[in-house]
Order: structure tokens, then C-alpha cells, then sequence
């Protein structure tokens, strides 16, 4: 299993996604596993970790819109994005989340998703 996140499309603001993304056991079984986004010109940004016993935070960019789950079972971390707005427009990857902060190591393919308004 490698990092490899989908679901991404294009919707209209105001509509909703869900991302998948498949996760390497090893990286489970970091402190939290997130869910990053990158919009041109500018560095990935974690928005939403989920933590090993189910704790979630989020950005304040998205809190209250986003919600993060994940299925150990299935290796699979999940991002629900209902009201989307077009600056959501972006990139969105998913990696191990360290102590510090600092994501695991290497990144999979992202996946595109575009908010028109």
C-alpha cells in the first residue's frame, strides 16, 4: 500500500466531495495521519489531522465544513468536504503527521479538486 489520495473533481460552491486516500500501515501508526492542501504558488497546508485514538482537529480555514475520519482496517483516511467554496480550489494530499507537527517523509500523487462559484 503507498500514499495515494482520489475523489478529487470539480463542483459547484456550495456542493460537497469526499477524498480517500490509501495509507502505508507504517504510516498509521504515526501520532496522526492529515490531510494537506496546496493551491499554486504556495506550500501544502495541513487542514485536518486525525489522531491514533480518533481525536480530530482542523484548520480554521475549514472547521465546522470538513470532517476527517479513518478506517484502520481498510488503511484508508477519508476527508467529507461539505460547503465548499472556491478557495478550496487546490491540490489535497494526505501523509503521517509527526509530533512536531511536521509531516511523515515522502508524498504521493494529490488530487485536484475545483470549486466554481
Amino acid at each position: 500500500v503507498q500514499l495515494q489520495a482520489s475523489g478529487g473533481g470539480s463542483v459547484q460552491a456550495g456542493g460537497s466531495l469526499r477524498l480517500s486516500c490509501t495509507v502505508p500501515s507504517s504510516i498509521l501508526r504515526f501520532p496522526a495521519v492529515g490531510w494537506y492542501r496546496r493551491t499554486p504558488g504556495k506550500q501544502r497546508v495541513l487542514i485536518a489531522a486525525i489522531m491514533l485514538g480518533g481525536t480530530a482537529n482542523y484548520g480554521d480555514s475549514v472547521q465546522g465544513r470538513f470532517t476527517i475520519s479513518r478506517d484502520n482496517s481498510k488503511n484508508t483516511v477519508y476527508l467529507q468536504m461539505d460547503m465548499l467554496k472556491p478557495e478550496d480550489t487546490a491540490v489535497y494530499y494526505c501523509n503521517g503527521v509527526r509530533t512536531n507537527g511536521l509531516p511523515s517523509g515522502s508524498w504521493g500523487p494529490g488530487t485536484l479538486v475545483t470549486v466554481s462559484s
